[in-house]
């Protein structure tokens, strides 16, 4: 009789619906992937073969696969959430023990460790103290501490002094302003990064040349004048780079400074400055982390300047479908699925990255709601081959 064929149908209906049941539930669970039960049919067979007319015996759950599509990108307020467009995973270290998750909502621990809600470190390729990549792989810890503040060594001067200026015969004096054509400032920072007030002073003295001075919180610290010759075309011909060492009030140590009028000109129109810059700045601390979709990550500062921490990594396998469900929207590595190949985003088969974002479920719900109602279907007819049965074997017992 039918009943164990149809009690098998009832069982694989019944499994089929806890799995979409579970595919509904986590319609909302950012970095799930939805699962789908595939069957396969129940066949007595013998040594010999199948007969001509052997009966099938019913179904079973041969698997239950989970579809690694990608699912929508939504976009956050925090630079932490991360997204993966394109295939990959996020390495997570657990206590040591790899993982692997599409769930980017990450956050910063008590250590400055970079985790999940699991705790669970988000792993990435190390920076050496030059912002270049390495190799290495470890968990991404933010250092909070101050960054130290950087000595001034270089000043570009990129200005245009005017050609048509009258020269000056009196003695120089920064107090004065009749003794001078024009001058231009800008900060610089001694070891301590504290700001000092730098300016240049420029004098012409007959046509084509020109003394300049610089002036530190007021200080001369050039030794006088510094005589700067042009050639008849407006371009710089003698007089740079200027070497000034000195040593600043504030207990910093001794500065040697050069300073480069390379990009100066002699051109007949007002005195302009095109570019002042210098390669010192103070001490600042962590203002924000940007993370580039190749997984670069940079971390602020309120000094302005800025600091290469690693780069996220990102672990393909060559077959997802055969990774271990570990819960918590994350998987570990098994046989099936073969070994991880690291990467960073963007190369081989690795996505790039999106930075304040998530992934959200692949859950496709008018889909799992129509496949309910299939479900349910199979549940009835094998529910009805069984009350046929019922009927068909009462009947049996009735004949006298």
């Amino acid at each position: 009789m039918p009943f164990r064929t149809a009690l098998s149908g009832l069982n694989a209906s019944s499994q089929e619906l806890r799995v979409i049941g579970n595919n509904v539930a986590n319609a909302s669970t950012v970095g799930f992937k939805e699962s789908r039960a595939e069957f396969s049919d129940i066949f007595a067979t013998s040594n010999l073969g199948v007969t001509a007319n052997a009966i099938g015996t019913g179904v079973r759950v041969s698997s239950v696969s989970q579809q690694f599509t990608q699912g929508n990108i939504e976009f956050t307020d925090n630079n932490l959430d991360l997204a993966i467009s394109g295939q990959g995973f996020f390495v997570l270290d657990d206590n040591g023990i790899n993982a692997y998750s599409r769930a980017g909502q990450f956050g910063v621990d008590r250590d400055g460790n970079v985790v999940n809600s699991q705790q669970q470190k988000l792993v990435m390729f190390k920076a050496d103290p030059s912002g270049n990549i390495t190799g290495a792989r470890g968990p991404l810890q933010l250092d909070r501490s101050d960054i130290a503040p950087q000595a001034t060594a270089r000043i570009d001067v990129n200005a245009n002094l005017d050609a048509s200026a009258a020269p000056i015969t009196a003695a120089f004096d920064p107090s004065d302003a009749g003794t001078y054509n024009s001058s231009t400032s800008l900060t610089t920072y001694d070891s301590l990064g504290s700001p000092h007030l730098t300016t240049f002073y420029y004098q012409k003295t007959a046509a084509n040349t020109w003394d300049t001075y610089m002036y530190v919180d007021g200080t001369d610290v050039g030794g006088g004048a510094n005589a700067v010759d042009f050639l008849d075309t407006g371009v710089i011909n003698s007089g740079s780079p200027v070497n000034v060492s000195f040593t600043p009030a504030g207990g910093a140590a001794p500065m040697s400074v050069t300073v480069n009028l390379s990009d100066t000109t002699q051109y007949g129109s007002p005195f302009s400055v095109n570019g002042l810059d210098q390669d010192g700045f103070a001490t600042g601390r962590l203002s924000g982390i940007d993370i580039s979709d190749t997984g670069v990550i940079t971390s602020r500062f309120t000094n302005g300047q800025s600091r290469t921490l690693g780069q996220v990594a990102v672990a393909t396998f060559n077959n997802e479908q055969g990774l271990r469900q570990l819960g918590e929207t994350s998987w570990a590595e098994t046989y099936d699925s073969g070994a991880p190949l690291l990467g960073a985003p963007g190369t081989g088969a690795a996505g790039l990255i999106q930075s304040g974002a998530l992934e959200g479920s692949n859950v496709d719900l008018t889909e799992e709601l129509v496949n309910m109602i299939t479900a349910q279907r199979n549940f009835q007819a094998n529910a009805q081959v069984i009350t046929t049965a019922d009927t068909v074997t009462q009947t049996i017992i009735n004949i006298r």
